[in-house]
């Protein structure tokens, strides 16, 4: 599937920094550049959320996939694995996301981070007070505001992308252990 709109020409400073970084340019930023203003904006606050560091790098990245494998975004799902191979993560764990809820290798913890992303990617939303508590009793308040505004942008990029009928690149090729189909 190709995009439902086509893609824009880049800058070639940014087009040069992508494949640098990426090894190719990502269908988003293509998709998104129609708009400088919003694709800009988008790859500003990416970066920033990069740089947050109150919650663990695993937790948020298989905060990031559930909510990819639930919208059904292709996309996320593929680079979201990728950036957890850049980042030296699990990729055992990493790779069972989208199949979390039958996998065993998840701890307590993760799961209940799986299911928080799932729940706030609802429609209403179902996060329960006790799943939420929970969370907060153990991993505190910084966390807990990083872990859900990490969330929240998550499913802006996974409901854009969907929408706009962009799919996996294939980023996660390079990936040593295959991504676990969606269940």
């Amino acid at each position: 599937m190709t995009p439902r709109i086509a893609k824009a020409e880049l800058p070639v400073e940014l087009l040069e920094t992508m494949i640098e970084q990426l090894g190719a340019v990502p269908e988003p930023v293509e998709v998104t550049w129609h708009n400088p203003e919003v694709a800009q904006s988008n790859l500003d606050f990416s970066a920033r959320l990069a740089r947050w560091s109150a919650a663990d790098a695993s937790l948020k990245s298989f905060a990031h996939m559930a909510v990819a494998a639930k919208v059904g975004c292709s996309w996320c799902l593929d680079v979201g694995y990728f950036q957890a191979q850049n980042e030296n993560l699990d990729l055992a764990r990493a790779s069972q996301v989208p199949r979390w809820r039958e996998s065993e290798v998840f701890s307590p913890l993760e799961r209940d981070v799986l299911e928080y992303a799932e729940a706030m990617t609802d429609t209403p939303t179902t996060v329960t007070d006790e799943l939420y508590g929970g969370l907060l009793d153990r991993i505190g308040p910084a966390a807990m505001v990083e872990l859900t505004a990490y969330i929240a942008f998550v499913n802006l990029a996974t409901r854009n992308n969907t929408a706009h009928g962009i799919r996996s690149q294939g980023y996660s090729d390079a990936c040593e252990i295959p991504l676990a189909p969606t269940v």
